[in-house]
């Protein structure tokens, strides 16, 4: 992307909208280090994960001190509506049991690592890999009145991947933060950010997001986002 790109994308943002930040499946199934060691993701995946979750947390609190709203985007597999296509894929059949699937909703692998919502914030829970699929979330960005995106999370090329690519089938711009995402491989995670870069989200850091939210005002009474953080709980809405 060229530096004049990135300049008129970051400019044209003001006439979008508010911004909200999603935080995408930082959950313990996919995030707790000694489980992803058992997997053998290596040395240098684990800190990938850590970094990544260190600065969305990081981002998080920026979100809020700028009264951005931050909807937080959640795994919570049940095994008895089974995902027969992922079981499929994995396993040869699509009527193999998923009741080993990651963040199974009401275990601890489903519960948050690193960093948890507010109680008056925003929660929309999945069953597949995309924010989008069969859930409430067009709805609830369309009633916070949201613009435009920012995106972190885990794991780049799956769950950030198709959420991502769906908000830009949705409309929505999207700004993905390549240092609040992780994958399990430095080559899965380049790859999936150059796939985005490409097709569907303008990719900064994490500190230059916080910039674009500076950039418009974000925090200093400008009215953007006013009250958006503070909604009446969660939104769960499942397929």
């Amino acid at each position: 992307m060229s530096d004049q790109l990135a300049g008129l994308r970051a400019d044209s943002l003001a006439a979008t909208g508010s911004p909200a930040l999603l935080v995408i499946d930082v959950q313990r199934d996919f995030a707790d280090p000694a489980l992803l060691a058992s997997w053998g993701v290596d040395e240098a995946g684990l800190r990938s994960v850590a970094d990544a979750i260190s600065r969305t947390a990081a981002l998080v609190d920026a979100a809020r001190a700028a009264d951005v709203p931050v909807v937080w985007v959640e795994l919570a597999y049940d095994p008895s509506r089974p995902w027969r296509a992922s079981a499929w894929l994995r396993t040869g059949s699509p009527d193999s049991p998923t009741g080993d699937f990651p963040c199974v909703q009401g275990t601890a692998g489903a519960e948050w690592w690193g960093l948890a919502p507010l109680p008056t914030e925003l929660r929309v829970r999945k069953r597949f890999y995309s924010g989008f699929a069969g859930t409430g979330l067009a709805a609830v960005l369309d009633e916070l009145g949201t613009g435009w995106l920012a995106v972190t999370g885990l794991t780049t090329e799956c769950c950030v991947l198709a959420t991502v690519t769906d908000a830009a089938q949705h409309d929505y711009p999207v700004v993905v933060a390549r240092d609040a995402t992780a994958a399990y491989t430095a080559e899965l995670h380049e790859s999936a950010l150059a796939n985005m870069a490409l097709n569907s989200a303008d990719v900064r850091s994490a500190e230059e997001i916080e910039g674009l939210w500076a950039a418009i005002g974000l925090g200093s009474g400008t009215g953007f986002g006013s009250g958006t953080g503070t909604g009446s709980g969660s939104a769960e809405v499942a397929s």
